[in-house]
């Protein structure tokens, strides 16, 4: 059993917590919270073992009558594997930690790569990640991108894919978040970094990317142009591709998929816990070869999307499996439809 602990305990935490406690091979030793709130009553009921952050915030939760069973360092101390799941730039800080005792690590996508010096897919270089100290899973809009490309690198080759991203502008919890009767554009500059990010996994593989926030909490909507070597490729054979890549799902209008709301509401009728989606999403209507280039949509679910990869990291760290080996165990255990 890899003994797994996960620090923060935040969006991408509490779900990968979740997953993690579902693997066969693996052991949830517990997680780290800095205060004591309605998250960490939740997790103590799921029979999670807490540890706090540092002294004071035990302090703080033993203050407030709830059991905590130790400090950070005590926790990563019994763990083989660390999944860093603080807000950007914390993981960087805690590398230290992870560093003097000797414990590998799966870091954010709001960490920069040079964090791991390794960004990570599992479909696309888990090989590649065995063995390894510390990976970087990347964001959940440069994961779902590499799923997309990677597949089609394979089977007809990128020359340069074109990304434009219509981000959500917070988690639905962010209540103190905006934007309100606004786009904004996010970064202003282009090109943006996602497209960067994408090449830390596919370097070969030029993208290039602009992005703006919209008022809405679930989902990001991707608009890709890809330009293809085989210039032989069609819309048919583009769709076989998509529909055989593992956590991609083809979905289509005529079915009721007009929106990103649509999309969540059949994630909802999966009944998985929290409604996650983990899969990317294409469009099937809006895949269209047009003077050798390839359009089409894909939506994103920010909350989920990157848990599978980070149960997946897990393992490449620990070595001991093939990338199908880990993503069938992943996929089965989180119910990922194919």
């Amino acid at each position: 059993m890899i003994r797994v602990a996960v620090n923060g305990y935040g969006v991408i935490g509490r779900r990968t917590a979740d997953a993690v406690a579902a693997q066969s091979d693996m052991k949830l030793a517990g997680i780290v919270k800095t205060k004591p709130d309605y998250k960490a009553r939740l997790a103590l009921e799921k029979g999670y073992s807490i540890y706090a952050s540092d002294n004071q915030s035990f302090d703080t939760f033993r203050g407030a009558g709830m059991n905590v069973s130790g400090v950070a360092r005590d926790l990563i101390k019994e763990s083989d594997i660390i999944v860093d799941a603080c807000p950007d730039g914390v993981g960087a800080r805690n590398k230290t930690t992870y560093e003097e005792l000797g414990r590998k690590a799966v870091f954010q996508g709001g960490e920069e790569h040079r964090v791991a010096d390794f960004s990570f897919v599992a479909q696309c270089n888990f090989d590649q990640a065995i063995g390894r100290k510390y990976v970087r899973v990347v964001s959940c809009n440069t994961t779902g991108l590499c799923r997309v490309l990677h597949a089609l690198d394979r089977a007809f080759g990128v020359k340069r894919a074109r990304v434009v991203l219509a981000r959500r502008a917070a988690d639905p919890e962010e209540s103190s978040k905006g934007p309100i009767d606004a786009v904004v554009l996010d970064p202003i500059t282009v090109p943006s970094h996602h497209g960067e990010d994408v090449m830390t996994v596919l370097p070969h593989v030029e993208v290039i990317s602009m992005a703006f926030k919209v008022p809405t909490t679930h989902m990001h909507l991707h608009s890709l142009i890809v330009s293809l070597k085989d210039s032989e490729a069609s819309e048919g054979r583009v769709e076989e591709v998509i529909g055989d890549t593992t956590r991609v799902l083809l979905i289509e209008g005529k079915e009721g998929f007009k929106s990103t709301s649509s999309v969540m509401d059949y994630a909802r009728e999966l009944k998985r816990g929290r409604s996650d989606l983990f899969e990317s999403v294409v469009w099937r209507d809006s895949i269209k070869m047009l003077d050798g280039e390839l359009y089409m949509f894909m939506g994103v679910h920010q909350e989920a999307i990157v848990v599978p990869e980070n149960v997946d990291a897990i393992r490449a760290l620990a070595g001991g499996y093939t990338s199908s080996e880990s993503i069938a165990l992943t996929n089965s255990s989180l119910g990922i439809l194919k």
